[in-house]
Order: C-alpha cells, then structure tokens, then sequence
C-alpha cells in the first residue's frame, strides 16, 4: 500500500506541475520603450498604437509599453533613456523630435530604436545612410529644413509687405541651428531681413515676443520645438497681444489661436513609426529598414485670428490650405 500510495503521489504531482512547466514555456510578453520629448496630453499616441495594430500588436494583449515622457526637459531625456535601457525592453521608440534619437542612440548600441527625427539623421550621426541605416536605429524623419523654408515662404506671401522677419527658436535644440539657416536662406532670397530670437523658458518667451514688437517685426516664424508646442497657448496670445502675425510648424498652434500652420502630419508620424516598431518585434532588423521620409503636409489657417489681426487672406492661400477654421 506505501508503494502504491508513493506511485499515485509521483503521478498527481507530476500532473499538478504539468500547467506550471507549461505556462513558465510560454514566451514573455515583449515591452516597447516609449520616449518622448513631449507630454501624454501632447502626444497622439492613438496613431502609434494604430500602427502597432496594423502590424498585429495591440498594448495589453500582446505588447507591453513602458512610457517615459520629458514634459519638455531636453535634460531629463538620457536619464529616461538609461531607464529604458536597465529595464531591457525590446525596442525603444523615440519619439517627439530631437534630442530623443540621440539619447536613445547614447543609450544602447544593441536594443533597436525608431526614432522621428526633425533634421538630416545622416549628418547628425543617427544612421549610416537613409536607404542602409546600419546599426541599431532607424525611423521617420520630417528634414525640418525644407518645411520651415516652406513657412518662410507662406507668411512673406501673406504679408509680402513685412520689411523684416522675426525668427523664434530653441537655443537647446539640436537641429535649431541648421533650421534657422534655412529659413535666413529663404528670407534673402525674398530680399527681407530676419531677426533672430531664442528662448528655452517662459519668461524668455515674453522678452522675445516684446523685443519683437518693439522691433516692428512685420511677421514671425516659430522653428519646430517641443518646448513651444507645450507653451502653444502662451505663444498665441502674445502674438495676438502684440499683433505679430505667425506661423508655426504643427496645426494645434492654430487650433490654439495662432494664425497659420505648416508642417507634417503628427497622427501620421507616430503611425508609421508603430508601423516600425512592429516590423521590428516580428523580427526586421533597423539597419536593413530604410529611414522613411515622410511626405504629408498640413497647412492650416485661421481666419478668425487673420481678422483680428486686420489681414485678408486672398484666395491663393486659402486653396492651398487643408483646414480653414472660421
């Protein structure tokens, strides 16, 4: 009977431990890295978990994601990025423009990182080539250059009157100097002078937008930054404030009050960087995925604020615009 006691034993136990050894040989769920220059609020992280979907990945069923945000801080990013990297996820997505590509980049040299970068991330060293990135890292980039060149050309259009250009920029963004030659580049060519003013806080903001009217800048260009797309509410009263019409780079200044937008499509970013991060998982390799440009524009305006502002809009400009808002 002991004998026969000590066999069913050996067999309920073997049976009781059969779910356990099979569960602990199931895969472990794969966790993204989120970084981001930006905020939860000022993300659309539905369009990144739209293009992880697309690739068969859903946040919670199948992927985990581990969210980092900067608010803004461009200091705090390598920190996050170490964390992200102790905490061995699968793929960091860097996300929210420069300095997060460069942070991740600083980061690991092994775990795949998807980036959105503003500038060339051939010259800034984010990859090898656009075709053959080489290496851990690739991504969307938007070659800030050419769009704010295309802001430049939009507000002189507007008011073709405007002797001189004032230019807003970041002073601690990586790319700022490389887009504010492009948009002094175009400037000339218009034969208007551009004034260059930088801030990276927000009582810098008030000196800029005051010393700019006090300049009689005619029109101002907003360079692309996550600092001023957090502080887009502020940046839009005071250049109704002072009167100042300008153009910024993404919709939601507009939506906040702001005269005119130019720039890409944010949804349609953070999709296809989902889109990446996906192919990744499912086993590509960033160095034989091409750096994607991306091609969609907005070009929004807001007629309330052109009125208020006591600027008529002609036809030619209101065809070419994507949104109108009254």
């Amino acid at each position: 009977m002991r004998r026969r006691d000590f066999i069913i034993g050996i067999i309920a136990g073997l049976a009781a431990s059969c779910p356990l050894a099979a569960f602990a040989q199931q895969p472990s769920m794969p966790v993204i890295g989120f970084l981001n220059t930006q905020s939860p609020r000022e993300t659309p992280v539905t369009a990144f978990h739209q293009g992880l979907k697309e690739t068969g990945f859903v946040e919670g069923q199948n992927v985990a994601i581990e969210y980092r945000w900067a608010e803004g801080r461009y200091d705090r990013l390598p920190e996050l990025a170490a964390e992200l990297v102790r905490r061995q996820v699968a793929v960091i997505a860097a996300t929210g423009g420069e300095p997060s590509p460069q942070s991740a980049k600083a980061a690991t040299q092994t775990i795949p990182i998807v980036f959105t970068a503003n500038g060339d991330p051939v010259r800034e060293g984010l990859v090898a080539s656009l075709n053959r990135p080489g290496g851990n890292v690739t991504g969307i980039t938007l070659f800030g250059s050419a769009a704010v060149a295309k802001r430049v050309q939009l507000i002189h259009e507007l008011i073709p009157k405007a002797a001189t250009i004032a230019y807003l920029m970041n002073p601690d963004h990586p790319s700022g100097e490389i887009e504010m030659q492009a948009a002094q580049t175009v400037a000339r060519s218009f034969g208007r002078e551009m004034l260059v003013f930088k801030a990276s806080n927000e009582r810098e903001l008030d000196t800029a937008l005051t010393t700019m009217a006090q300049q009689k800048a005619g029109a101002l260009v907003v360079a692309s930054d996550s600092f001023f797309f957090s502080r887009r509410d502020q940046l839009a009263s005071l250049a109704a404030g002072h009167k100042l019409p300008a153009i910024y780079y993404l919709p939601e200044f507009v939506r906040a009050g702001g005269l005119m937008a130019y720039g890409n499509s944010g949804p349609d970013l953070y999709r296809l960087v989902g889109v990446y991060v996906g192919r990744i998982l499912k086993g590509e390799k960033p160095a034989d995925l091409p750096v994607f440009q991306a091609s969609k524009f907005e070009f929004v305006i807001n007629l309330q604020t052109a009125r208020n502002l006591d600027l008529e809009v002609p036809n030619s400009i209101r065809l070419l615009a994507d949104e109108v808002i009254e």
